[in-house]
């Protein structure tokens, strides 16, 4: 049975989660899937932004605790998964396309980290976040520990690891897991809307943002402003920077490209 299922066209790939009767969950074989997607994203050219989203009443409840309980070696088998769904996160977040994802109901463990990884992140109103791991045994896996520091803080991204406290689709906005809340029945519409915003844009430079924000929290401002001159510098000579220029100067809607 699929756990994913993977779709393309006019520069959008949409990854929907269709395993609802399961809530989603993440085993070893939805790892896989999910890694060799980002795989194959990572080669096409033409890819101007990537949908995440789900089928049923959870995004993703996280991983398939039953599936490890039952493993006659349980660290080896999520120490694979891990090393799976990680390698598919790394692939997305190294795209120029920005990753945007849609929440209805539950996003748990593994399932909320997918949510921090990432770009642009929309809610429905009965979206629900829990960290979660600690509540049974385990440590945080997905780059939760990277990502929730970034967004909501330090002192919350602990406070959320160590209690598992549900947060609601407001506070997750107010907090900065998300960008915007709307109401259930419209979440699709809204994310479609933003997909095709994103998808018309100069991916090159989302790109280029991407990796100038991600060199923040190592970099020292000499460093950050001497890695911004290169890289506008860079982005005035490329296709995307020299047409922007033309059609502000001619008073029209530029026409971007993928690269």
């Amino acid at each position: 049975m699929e756990r994913l299922t993977f779709e393309f066209g006019d520069g959008v790939a949409r990854i929907t989660f269709s395993a609802p009767e399961r809530g989603n969950a993440i085993d070893a074989q939805w790892a896989r899937q999910f890694r060799d997607i980002a795989s194959a994203l990572h080669r096409r050219s033409n890819l101007r932004v990537v949908m995440i989203r789900s089928q049923g009443k959870a995004f993703c409840v996280g991983g398939d605790l039953r599936a490890f309980a039952e493993s006659a070696d349980p660290g080896t088998a999520l120490g694979g998964l891990a090393d799976d769904l990680h390698a598919g996160l790394l692939m997305l977040t190294e795209l120029d396309a920005p990753v945007i994802v849609s929440v209805q109901g539950a996003a748990a463990g593994a399932g909320m980290s997918l949510v921090l990884a990432a770009d642009l992140a929309i809610a429905g109103a009965a979206a629900s976040f829990t960290v979660a791991y600690t509540r049974v045994g385990l440590s945080p896996d997905g780059g939760c520990s990277y990502w929730l520091p970034r967004l909501v803080g330090h002192r919350r991204a602990k406070e959320l690891m160590l209690t598992n406290r549900r947060v609601g689709a407001d506070e997750a906005r107010e907090i900065g897991v998300v960008n915007e809340v709307v109401e259930d029945a419209a979440l699709e519409e809204r994310a479609e809307e933003l997909a095709a915003q994103v998808a018309v844009g100069p991916t090159s430079s989302y790109g280029t943002v991407k990796r100038l924000l991600e060199a923040t929290e190592r970099a020292s401002l000499a460093e950050q402003l001497a890695a911004e001159s290169a890289a506008i510098a860079l982005a005035a000579d490329s296709p995307n920077g020299r047409e922007g220029i033309a059609a502000f100067v001619e008073k029209r809607r530029p026409a971007f490209t993928a690269r």
